[in-house]
C-alpha cells in the first residue's frame, strides 16, 4: 500500500515516462466542440481511453452519444470490437457522463512491470480515437 503522497508521485512518473516514450501532442481535451473530450485515465486496477460527454445538460449529453451510437459500427471496425459504449457512466468524482470506451484490465499504476503494456495500449488506441474523431468531428458537432 502506498501513501497518498508516494501514489501521487508514482502517478507523476507514469504521466512522464509515458511523454518520453510517446512524445506527441494528444488532442484530449481540444476537441473543438464543448463538453466533448477524448480521455486517458489509468488507476490500480485497469487503463482506460474514452471519448465522452460531460455536458450537464442531459439532452447535449445524448445528443453527443447518440452521435457515437449511430457511428457505432465504424468505430468498432476503426478503433476495436471491444468498445464499450455507456450512455450513463458515473465517475468517482460523481459527475455522470456518457461515454464509449476501451478498457485494459488487470495492471495497475502502482506496478511499473505494467507500464510497457499500458504504454503501448495508450498509444494504440487513443491514436485510433483521434483518427476516427477527426475523420467525424464535422458529423459529431452537426
Amino acid at each position: 500500500m502506498f501513501s497518498k503522497e508516494q501514489s501521487k508521485e508514482i502517478r507523476q512518473q507514469f504521466w512522464i515516462f509515458f511523454g518520453k516514450r510517446h512524445p506527441r501532442k494528444w488532442l484530449l481535451y481540444n476537441t473543438g466542440i464543448k463538453d466533448l473530450s477524448l480521455k486517458f485515465d489509468f488507476d490500480t486496477k485497469k487503463a482506460v481511453v474514452t471519448i465522452e460527454s460531460a455536458a450537464n445538460d442531459e439532452i447535449d449529453r445524448a445528443y453527443y452519444f447518440d452521435k457515437l451510437i449511430s457511428l457505432k459500427k465504424i468505430l468498432k471496425e476503426d478503433v476495436s470490437s471491444e468498445l464499450i459504449f455507456d450512455e450513463q457512466f458515473l465517475l468517482p468524482s460523481g459527475k455522470l457522463v456518457s461515454r464509449c470506451y476501451l478498457s485494459l484490465e488487470n495492471v495497475s499504476i502502482h506496478n511499473k512491470t505494467t507500464w510497457p503494456e499500458v504504454f503501448d495500449f495508450f498509444n494504440t488506441y487513443m491514436n485510433k480515437l483521434e483518427l476516427f474523431f477527426l475523420e467525424y468531428k464535422e458529423y459529431i458537432n452537426s
